[in-house]
């Protein structure tokens, strides 16, 4: 069982910067993929962003260059740093680890992007 803490979401304008933070606690050893999703307002929910037990990442296309994921094992946290944040980037993030077999889910965190 892996429990996840996220924080970090708000209201910024367009091409301003967020970064957010999502702690693991728990069966901590087990995760092998750690990420961020969202969905916007009567969408679908979609990848963001992977980071590997490797190092490795991949990006959804539309935030390829703008947005960075990286963990920090030490404090078992992983980030997610948004940069020139558009209003099509509005969305709930969600937080997910996951390892063999399962995934576990943040409650979510608000990021609005708005003049």
């Amino acid at each position: 069982q892996v429990q996840l803490v996220e924080s970090g979401g708000g209201l910024v304008q367009p091409g301003e910067s967020l970064r957010l933070s999502c702690a693991a606690s728990g069966s901590i050893s087990l995760i092998n993929v750690m990420g961020w999703d969202r969905q916007a307002p009567g969408k679908e929910r979609e990848l963001v962003a992977r980071i590997f037990s490797d190092g490795s990442t991949n990006y959804a296309g539309s935030v390829k260059g703008r947005f960075t994921i990286s963990r920090d094992n030490a404090k078992n946290t992983v980030y997610l740093q948004m940069n020139s944040l558009k209003p099509e980037d509005t969305a709930v993030y969600y937080c997910n680890v996951a390892g063999s077999g399962w995934t576990s889910w943040g409650q979510g965190t608000q990021v609005t992007v708005s003049k």
